[in-house]
């Protein structure tokens, strides 16, 4: 039988662990974002499902988020209409969204931005492609959504595994589109 301290404390332990972790996740990110502010955004040259040529050399001048996302992702799913609409909202300010399509089927990528009225370019991220941003990760690219904001000088701002809120996407955007900003 084990002693009712021992256990005491193994969940004191556990539990100290559970509410640390965030905390400690918050400042690597913050330790990864400073790092990235002098980092040159990995270059990327394919043609959009839509039809068009993109590239980050086309971008060049323009705020962008680059994100990964999968079309059988529900999360990724559940992030489109808040992306659709910040893509409405912040195009004019020259701000783009560009999707990349992860381990996805580009035959029925025609469909799905229909679907989802997704109103920027999404791309079929191939090996090169997935391999340039999933240098910027620890591990690299294994899971989505996953998005790269980057300034209007092509400079990579901020890295972000996971689901995002349509304010944290907004955070984001306007973050990007003030660093870009000559002084």
């Amino acid at each position: 039988m084990i002693p009712s301290r021992t256990v005491a404390f193994a969940l004191c332990i556990a539990l100290c662990t559970v509410i640390c972790q965030p905390l400690l996740a918050g400042a690597a990110e913050k330790r990864d974002k400073a790092a990235l502010k002098v980092t040159s955004a990995p270059g990327f040259a394919a043609r959009s499902v839509q039809g068009a040529p993109i590239s980050s050399d086309k971008l060049r001048g323009k705020a962008y988020i680059v994100n990964f996302f999968g079309s059988w992702c529900p999360v990724c799913r559940k992030e489109l209409p808040d992306m659709v609409a910040l893509q409405e909202k912040y195009e004019k300010k020259g701000f783009t969204f560009i999707g990349m399509a992860y381990k996805d089927n580009a035959q029925s990528l025609p469909d799905f931005i229909w679907e989802h009225s997704i109103n920027y370019p999404v791309v079929v991220a191939d090996q090169t492609i997935v391999t340039a941003f999933g240098r910027q990760i620890s591990g690299g690219l294994r899971a989505v959504p996953a998005l790269f904001a980057v300034n209007s000088e092509g400079k990579l701002l901020s890295v972000v595994v996971g689901a995002q809120s349509k304010a944290a996407f907004e955070e984001l955007i306007l973050n990007t589109l003030a660093s870009g900003k000559k002084k």
